[in-house]
């Protein structure tokens, strides 16, 4: 099956009964990516990479000479980020802050996971999607949690295991509805990340759920010194352990030796966009 292109994703989408009404193509400087309607609101997509370190063994910090290095690793994925869309500009914002009714709260969430994927399938980018899910949206789906979504990727013709639905710190606090939360997801084809409210939270994860993915806030692990334990852990849980939030240069030079893994954060957004 030929993949399809975001115009013609767009275009699928046009048919749904939900989509059709809020996605469409954008204008500008984002004439080629699907953009999406919320109330008074234009949102469009953006990505902050993840990369694994260690296949390339960066023997340099970012600051020795970021312009000649081409990659900082093998890029696992994406992290898909909301912008508000205001003419040629755009800021990072969370519009569900905005939304007080929870049905609104499902609508804008099924909205702009939809077109995260049609951006991220469309131009046919390689690796995981990883998608954030809101926690006022897990208390408001009862049941089936992933069904409505997979099902809507799969009539685009597009792969639900290569996302990864990402639960917020809240659930994965509460190890029970974590273990629900995780099976189904996995069950509609999605891989799931939980993002740990705190290091001890690991010792819990894989008795309730087997996680695809943890991930940590790498500067709340620095300042416990918890980073070489939670690698150690998470490396005798066999679970591939993602620090993320990171901010400086520092934090990344101090992470690369406690040999950590994947990384993520707005440094490498910033210092890939200087190498473009």
């Amino acid at each position: 099956m030929i993949p399809l292109t975001i115009p013609q994703l767009v275009d699928r989408a046009s048919t749904h009964p939900f989509l059709g009404e809020h996605l469409r193509m954008g204008t500008g400087s984002r004439a080629d990516e699907a953009v999406a309607r919320f109330g008074n609101v234009e949102i469009g997509s953006s990505y902050e990479p993840i990369f694994d370190i260690t296949v390339h063994a960066l023997a340099q910090s970012l600051s020795s000479a970021p312009e000649s290095a081409d990659r900082f690793g093998d890029e696992l994925g994406v992290q898909a980020i909301t912008q508000q869309v205001d003419g040629t500009e755009s800021d990072t914002f969370d519009p569900f802050e905005h939304v007080a009714d929870d049905q609104q709260l499902v609508a804008l969430d099924r909205m702009s996971r939809a077109m995260h994927a049609i951006n991220f399938f469309g131009p046919q980018r390689h690796g995981l999607l990883f998608l954030r899910v809101h926690e006022r949206l897990l208390k408001s789906v009862r049941y089936d949690h992933g069904r409505h979504f997979s099902a809507v990727l799969m009539s685009f013709g597009l792969n639900p295991s290569r996302i990864v639905i990402e639960l917020p710190p809240a659930a994965v606090a509460h190890r029970t509805f974590l273990g629900y939360l995780t099976k189904s997801y996995q069950h509609y084809g999605f891989k799931v990340a939980g993002n740990l409210p705190n290091a001890g939270q690991i010792l819990s994860v894989s008795d309730m759920a087997r996680l695809d993915f943890i991930k940590m806030d790498a500067a709340s692990a620095l300042r416990d010194s918890m980073v070489k334990p939670l690698v150690g852990y998470a490396n005798r849980l066999r679970i591939p352990l993602i620090f993320n939030r990171v901010t400086t240069e520092a934090q990344f030079d101090l992470l690369q030796q406690y040999d950590v893994r994947f990384v993520q954060g707005p440094l490498f957004v910033v210092h890939e966009n200087r190498l473009v």
